[in-house]
């Protein structure tokens, strides 16, 4: 039996990590894509060290792009790369388009030039919506961005929708709402909250400072979404689906949650700071997935509780070895 090869791009990523396993579990030869001059942290695939094979290349760089295609001659593609941070779109918009947005053309045309038959994921984001004129949105919602991020994800989107319909290519976008884990960066609200309830329970903080309480997510497991993903592109035609929990929750259960994990009181610790607030959404960014489960028969596997719990048991066992 022919071994399947697959490229991902963002592999020291969340979801990069995440996929490479699945794909390793699955019988894949999986091939990354990093920047040679990258300071990425390898931490999160320091476990598939010698299972994946490192390619050099960079979204900026169309040669570098077509090189490793034609080196690993993949039959699927995973573009997980992108400047991915919201505040940092804002203070570096140019940079941000350069990866998110114009590296996905170069990646098409460099898919289309070289390995036409290799079957494309692109990640998308519900950024796309901002804020949408309807809830729950659906995969044929208008797309209303409103950070430079959530533009350069529209952009991407509908590159790929039109390299499918002009080159017939099989080429999926995955509309992905918020999905969180454990290798998720600290940066992120849904792991500050983990982190900081398990740093409280063993004396290292005494205080949490949180914006608006109120903001309600749909958050998900990031090994559910990369399933998703990988299904995707095991149909006979592409699509574009959306992948999230289709729920919402607020900030303060998930608040809740945390702490409850660590037998604490959340009120006792947790303060709102006006550095960190965000006015309530007038509609809620949450994902209807009727598409994704009549026609994959894919669903989130484990529920927000289930989430908390994982990740704060991570926080705490990092952080009584020292992890800071």
């Amino acid at each position: 039996m022919t071994i399947k090869k697959a490229l991902i791009t963002g592999l020291t990523g969340q979801d990069g990590s995440y996929l490479a396993e699945l794909l390793l579990a699955k019988g894949y030869q999986v091939f990354g894509l990093v920047r040679r001059s990258s300071s990425s942290n390898f931490d999160r695939i320091s476990h598939l060290s010698g299972n994946v094979r490192i390619l050099s290349g960079d979204l900026l760089d169309q040669c570098s792009l077509m090189d490793a295609i034609a080196e690993s001659q993949p039959d699927e593609i995973y573009n997980l790369a992108s400047q991915s941070y919201i505040p940092t779109s804002w203070t570096q918009p140019s940079l941000t388009a350069e990866y998110t947005a114009i590296g996905v053309s170069r990646l098409l045309e460099s898919i289309r030039r070289c390995k036409s038959d290799a079957r494309f994921y692109q990640a998308s984001s519900s950024e796309v919506f901002g804020q949408p004129d309807e809830s729950p949105q659906t995969e044929l919602t208008a797309f209303r961005p409103r950070n430079p991020y959530g533009v350069a994800k529209a952009y991407a989107h509908w590159m790929t929708v039109n390299y499918r319909q002009q080159y017939n290519l099989y080429a999926c976008c995955g509309i992905t709402y918020t999905h969180e884990s454990p290798r998720r960066g600290a940066e992120f609200v849904f792991r500050k909250i983990t982190r900081s309830a398990a740093a409280i329970k063993l004396g290292l903080a005494n205080e949490l400072k949180l914006g608006n309480l109120d903001a309600r997510r749909d958050w998900c497991y990031a090994k559910d979404a990369v399933y998703g993903m990988w299904m995707m592109l095991q149909q006979e035609q592409p699509d574009d689906y959306i992948i999230a929990s289709g729920e919402t929750h607020s900030v303060r259960e998930l608040v809740e949650c945390a702490f409850k994990c660590v037998g604490l009181n959340w009120q006792d610790y947790v303060s709102v700071d006006p550095a960190f607030y965000r006015p309530d959404e007038p509609v809620q960014l949450v994902g209807c997935i009727d598409k994704i489960k009549t026609k994959l028969h894919w669903k989130p596997q484990s529920s927000l509780e289930q989430l908390v719990e994982i990740m704060v048991d991570h926080d705490l066992k990092e952080l009584r070895n020292g992890k800071l």
